[in-house]
């Protein structure tokens, strides 16, 4: 598994971001559940959003955001820098370990 920071930048006024922001977060609960995500939430001042991720690839999970009501509307851009934790917290060590290798 790959793990990544999504930096998002507000291309529109805040005001605009917030009428979608209840889309937005629903949207992103499917991350959640899919187990992509571990945390998100905006900058302060707020310009856009930070989020912790993991896919299989960087295709994979940009294809996630494709979806996100800021992508589909254009309200925002969406960075992925890729990193490898090397120290994390016990808690969250479940979420940081990868999964077995799928069966040949």
């Amino acid at each position: 598994m790959k793990h990544f920071i999504v930096e998002i930048d507000y291309l529109v006024p805040l005001a605009r971001i917030q009428e979608s922001v209840p889309a937005h977060r629903a949207y992103l609960q499917l991350g959640y559940d899919a187990g992509l995500l571990l945390c998100s939430g905006p900058k302060l001042p707020a310009t856009g959003g930070f989020m912790l991720a993991r896919a299989e690839s960087l295709e994979q999970l940009q294809a996630f955001f494709l979806d996100d009501p800021f992508s589909r509307e254009q309200l925002a851009r969406f960075a992925f820098s890729e990193f490898q934790p090397v120290k994390r917290q016990p808690w969250a060590e479940d979420w940081f370990a990868a999964p077995s290798a799928p069966a040949d």
